[in-house]
């Protein structure tokens, strides 16, 4: 059934009038031309590019990346384009990297001693495989053995953590030592700043250290392996200030003042075994 047309309403005397005088009313009050709608594209284009700035400065990119590394026997110094200052002990690796909001050394092998220059808006971050270090502007010294990192702090300060273990962490104060074994992080008991820097002038340190923990140190600075073919000669202990210049010297000194013998092989690789007793 089709429904039939309503009756057009009659206009009102308001509207009357302005039906007349629309087109004079025109003439007089033109509407404003309207602005063109900028392209969508541009405002996505626009908002892509935020979004990527702000993922970029969250990502941290490394924008420049260099390599170094110290020779065995070798002592070097590196300066930093931002003022910063490194030495490398004998037969050390490193990897320094430049990113958006960070300055990143890697240490893969090694020892160095670190001047940090001060800086509020950019940390420097020391990754050591088992230990990170982060700081703003300090000295400090770190060690990165096989099974062990050992972080001394000699001014400013420091912030500590186990990689393998991020809830233990610790911030040292000028004199203390970190250690990272096994990635169990701890506070060194007794700190001997100065034993730990001698290698800065060419000297090897020991007081009551054990051996095997010399000889890991006398190894550094030697390209032939030392090896200790008695285990019972590992907890031997051993004393004084050598020269790293003269390790070879060092290991004819050992059987003078321990209960050892030394043999060296043709290739330069050094035994060292318990004495016998002359009968």
């Amino acid at each position: 059934m089709t429904t039939p047309l309503q009756p057009e309403r009659p206009l009102s005397a308001e509207d009357e009038t302005l039906a007349r005088h629309r087109e004079e009313l025109r003439k007089r009050f033109p509407l404003p031309t309207p602005k063109p709608r900028k392209p969508r594209k541009g405002l996505i284009a626009g908002a892509l590019l935020v979004l990527v700035s702000a993922g970029l400065v969250w990502l941290d990119p490394a924008y420049r990346t260099e390599h170094y590394s110290s020779a065995i026997g070798e002592r070097r110094v590196l300066d930093l384009t931002d003022g910063s200052r490194l030495v490398l002990d004998s037969n050390t690796r490193v990897e320094v990297s430049w990113h958006l909001r960070t300055r990143q050394v890697k240490l893969a092998s090694g020892q160095v001693l670190f001047n940090v220059r001060r800086t509020l808006i950019r940390p420097f971050l020391v990754d050591a495989g088992t230990a990170r270090i982060k700081v703003l502007g300090t000295q400090f010294n770190v060690f990165r053995e096989p099974y062990a990192v050992h972080v001394a702090l000699m001014r400013g300060s420091v912030h500590v953590e186990s990689t393998m273990d991020p809830t233990q962490h610790m911030q040292l104060i000028p004199g203390q030592q970190a250690e990272v074994r096994h990635g169990q992080l701890r506070l060194a008991d007794n700190a001997d700043i100065p034993r730990i820097l001698a290698w800065r002038d060419r000297r090897l340190m020991f007081s009551h250290t054990p051996l095997s923990e010399a000889i890991a140190q006398i190894q550094r600075y030697r390209q032939a392996p030392i090896r200790l073919d008695d285990e019972r000669l590992a907890s031997l202990e051993v004393s004084g200030v050598f020269n790293t210049n003269k390790v070879e010297e060092l290991l004819d000194l050992l059987p003078r003042i321990l209960p050892v013998a030394l043999k060296r092989d043709a290739d330069g690789t050094v035994h060292l075994t318990r004495k016998v007793a002359k009968k």
